[in-house]
């Protein structure tokens, strides 16, 4: 298929480009996930498209793997910076919604123009971005939930910081 990556089409998509294009990407994975397979890598690099057609295909699915539920999967999945924080916090028993989180991160880039939007220096900086953005709260009513811990690496990075639930329209600049 002639295509551009996604990355190189990105700031110059318009609010409808984006939703179609997202539309197509929901569509690849509910495919995948009706059939039993988590992607695991959903990221602008794994998606093409075909800007004179607007046809979009996600590609490299050499980290899929079928779901079975209770069944324990390896963390080191994903690319750092579309890392679902279930990963991040060391939480085997992940799903489907993994592959959401991913998109998520996509969608924000894509949205707001921001080349990545949860760009951490390591995995443990990594959840701080994502706390940065979406706040604690949340995160620490995870790990309780499902007796996890948060990294010592990353308590350490948030030692003496709060963090607060920040509104998308933060994000919101001339360029966007």
């Amino acid at each position: 298929m002639n295509h551009v990556e996604t990355k190189v089409l990105m700031p110059s998509m318009t609010l409808e480009d984006v939703k179609m294009y997202v539309f197509q990407i929901l569509e690849a994975l509910e495919f995948s996930h009706t059939h039993g397979i988590m992607h695991r890598d959903v990221k602008p690099l794994n998606i093409v498209i075909n800007p004179e057609t607007k046809q979009l295909k996600l590609i490299d699915w050499g980290l899929a793997e079928f779901y079975h539920p209770d069944k324990e999967y390896n963390v080191r999945v994903a690319s750092r910076y579309y890392k679902g924080p279930e990963l991040l916090v060391d939480d085997k028993a992940y799903h489907y919604s993994l592959d959401i989180w991913s998109l998520g991160c996509t969608l924000a880039g894509m949205i707001f123009k921001i080349d990545t939007f949860f760009k951490g220096s390591d995995n443990f900086d990594q959840l701080i971005k994502i706390m940065r953005v979406l706040g604690e709260d949340d995160l620490h009513s995870y790990v309780h939930k499902y007796n996890l811990k948060v990294p010592k690496d990353a308590k350490k990075l948030m030692k003496g910081q709060e963090f607060e639930k920040q509104p998308w329209t933060n994000f919101i600049s001339k360029k966007n």
